[in-house]
């Protein structure tokens, strides 16, 4: 009796020990939990996808009847680049990076038509469309020189072609922005050519200065040779004896100064001897 006993009360307890653990694995499966961040969308095998998203914390739900999608709701960054042509038909390199999260009212219809991963197939197709849209509005230079309307371009049309998606942009900006081989040859070449035109510039100025200097150069001495002129028909030839006399002082002195001539006098002539020995 003792030993049936003990067995029906073993077999109780695996009993009440088994529907425990049914129980607790029931709990377990009708138990979902939402974390700060994100939101859920519950799929019913009846019903489809409910038309209301679930909030923060421990919900419940009915075991293989439903069963919760978690989405993110954070502002996440995305970045991705894109080769464009411009008005003026050079091509640019250019890489774009936006923060965007998704409109929480409208995370069941995101969910329906484009799944969890909605951001990854919506914004980079969305974000070359419009950098293609905007830049083959500007030329390649005014790409620079114009950057902060370009931005504001994209920015904007970015923002209305992204909530189409249901998808909210907090910020969008051009990260880089290069050109191609073509192009960068192209602004290498033209200002090579601008310093070359620089160059004859000055060239040519320096060139009418030189002109001009020699043209007031002559006008100087036609007038000097004039006054000349005037005063030796009017006093002379007093003036020119004069300068002829004050030459051959200024020649005498310099040979004076030299080891290497010697003075002979004879008559009224002075005779000059070189001496190449010293």
């Amino acid at each position: 009796m003792g030993s049936q006993a003990a067995v029906s009360f073993l077999t109780n307890v695996a009993r009440a020990a088994f529907g425990l653990g049914a129980a607790a694995t029931v709990l377990n499966a009708s138990l979902y939990t939402v974390d700060g961040g994100q939101r859920a969308v519950l799929f019913d095998r009846f019903r489809g996808v409910l038309d209301t998203s679930i909030g923060e914390g421990t919900h419940f739900l009915v075991p293989w009847l439903q069963k919760p999608f978690i989405f993110d709701i954070r502002t996440r960054p995305h970045t991705f680049s894109s080769v464009s042509g411009t008005k003026d038909l050079q091509m640019v390199n250019l890489t774009l990076r936006v923060l965007s999260r998704p409109e929480v009212s409208r995370l069941p219809y995101i969910f329906q038509h484009l799944g969890l991963e909605y951001d990854e197939k919506v914004l980079p197709s969305i974000g070359n469309e419009v950098l293609k849209a905007v830049v083959a509005q500007f030329n390649a230079d005014q790409l620079l020189t114009e950057r902060p309307h370009v931005s504001a371009l994209v920015r904007e049309s970015l923002i209305k072609r992204a909530k189409d998606f249901n998808i909210v942009l907090e910020d969008v900006a051009i990260t880089h922005l290069s050109y191609g081989m073509e192009f960068s040859r192209a602004v290498e070449q033209k200002q090579v050519a601008q310093q070359e035109a620089e160059r004859s510039k000055f060239v040519v100025m320096k060139a009418d200065q030189e002109r001009r200097a020699s043209i007031i150069r002559a006008e100087g001495e036609s007038e000097a040779a004039i006054m000349i002129s005037s005063a030796t028909s009017k006093f002379g030839s007093g003036l020119i004896e004069l300068r002829r006399i004050e030459a051959a002082k200024e020649i005498a002195a310099t040979l004076a100064k030299s080891p290497n001539v010697a003075y002979l006098p004879g008559g009224n002539n002075m005779l000059l001897a070189l001496n190449p020995s010293r």
